[in-house]
């Protein structure tokens, strides 16, 4: 009696290898065909027998399930989710087993398809189909999660397409797995140009170094996105009316860099956002301990002591902007803008004096500031238009400036520049 059943039982493992074996060769042939209904369909067959399989068959239908549901970059997306999870599995066992048979072949399929990812992904932001590139730039990450960067690509782009549960959900990844976005970039001076390039990696500009056709190599280390990722973060959660997450979501970003430039610059902007403009003076201060020199954040602290009367104060940072760089036409338009603001207050008192003898002078006093403001302007506005000679805005303020003045030959000077740049509008 118990030979029958073992020998029931060794005909019902045979039956079932058999049954294996016909159904991955009828999903084989289906695939070289390009037939992918046909090929799901004998794999799905399969499945009900993956239980009975040994390793190697396991190996080879995951294989070629992956291939299946791929269907050479036609399929939906959940296959193509499915698929990268099937390629996933069949290294996963081969791994364990160490016998490497469908390994390298799915490795060579996960290349071509991140190629395409890519690709469509690129094509897609081109044309500002930002939920299409998305997509195609998280498919590339899952493709290999070493490329940190495409989940940040898709993320950022997910942004622009105003998904932001997309863009909050892979964010949480990239803090997750401790993305920073700082890279190495590999620099060396053409010998016969003089010009330096960059190469993708030290290898291949060290080769070029010993060839001698590269000299003066270096590398540059790039800036870190922590900074950007929680400003994002925060953004969204400002956009979506949650400001305490919105901090939150920057406090949780400064326990891993608490230094960073970034970081700072990006809880000012959110601060600044909600209203808190001492957190964000405080805060572009720290930041201005770290680079003196950023133009923009002094320019910003300018613009704060302005929205808040404070004249003096936003004197002293316009100028420092101008002073660092003199080319920095934004601070020179606020700062002619600032003493031409004081104008009214003049006007104003001007108008509510009487017409006693003291009410006279008075006058007389105000019409000289008055117009003192006005020649302090001067200088301010006509370096703008060193800088940048189409601004029709400086050019307009200068025109009617001189025309306060009564400076006749400057006033006409301004009056056809500003016609002709009308006319070039």
């Amino acid at each position: 009696m118990k030979k029958h059943v073992v020998l029931g039982l060794a005909l019902m493992f045979s039956l079932f290898s058999f049954a294996q074996k016909k159904e991955l060769k009828v999903a084989e042939k289906a695939i070289k065909s390009s037939n992918f209904a046909d090929a799901k369909s004998a794999l799905q067959s399969a499945e009900a027998l993956i239980s009975a399989m040994d390793e190697k068959t396991k190996a080879k239908f995951y294989f070629l399930k992956g291939q299946a549901l791929y269907a050479n970059g036609s399929g939906n997306d959940s296959d193509i989710a499915e698929a990268l999870n099937s390629f996933k599995t069949l290294i996963d066992i081969e791994e364990k087993s160490g016998k490497m048979t469908y390994t390298t072949k799915a490795n060579d399929i996960k290349l071509a398809m991140s190629n395409a990812f890519i690709k469509k992904a690129s094509d897609a932001y081109e044309k500002k189909n930002y939920a299409v590139s998305a997509v195609n730039f998280e498919r590339a990450y899952r493709v290999s999660t070493v490329d940190t960067l495409y989940l940040y690509n898709s993320a950022s782009v997910a942004v622009l397409g105003k998904d932001y549960d997309t863009a909050l959900k892979l964010y949480d990844e990239l803090m997750e797995v401790g993305y920073t976005g700082i890279t190495t970039e590999y620099f060396a001076t053409n010998v016969e140009t003089g010009e330096e390039q960059s190469f993708p990696n030290s290898s291949l500009r060290d080769i070029s170094i010993k060839a001698g056709t590269h000299e003066k190599s270096r590398n540059v280390k790039t800036e870190s996105k922590a900074g950007e990722i929680a400003k994002n973060i925060a953004l969204i959660y400002i956009e979506l009316g949650d400001n305490d997450k919105a901090i939150e979501a920057i406090e949780k970003a400064k326990l891993s860099s608490p230094n960073d430039f970034n970081l700072l610059v990006s809880e000012a902007n959110i601060r600044y956002k909600i209203g808190d403009k001492d957190k964000y003076k405080e805060l572009i201060a720290e930041a201005l301990a770290i680079n003196p020199n950023n133009v923009d954040l002094l320019f910003n602290l300018g613009v704060v002591a302005a929205d808040e009367d404070d004249f003096e104060t936003a004197k002293k940072y316009y100028n420092m902007a101008i002073e660092t760089d003199p080319t920095y036409t934004k601070a020179k338009m606020n700062m002619a803008a600032l003493i031409l603001d004081q104008e009214q207050g003049i006007i104003e008192e001007m108008n509510g004096l009487g017409s006693s003898a003291a009410d006279d002078r008075r006058y007389d006093e105000l019409k000289d500031n008055r117009q003192q403001l006005y020649k302090d302007a001067i200088p301010y506005l006509a370096a703008i238009l060193d800088v940048e000679p189409d601004n029709l805005s400086a050019a307009k303020t200068l025109m009617n400036i001189y025309s306060a003045i009564d400076d006749m030959p400057n006033y006409k000077a301004m009056k056809a520049k500003v016609s002709e740049l009308e006319n070039q509008n």
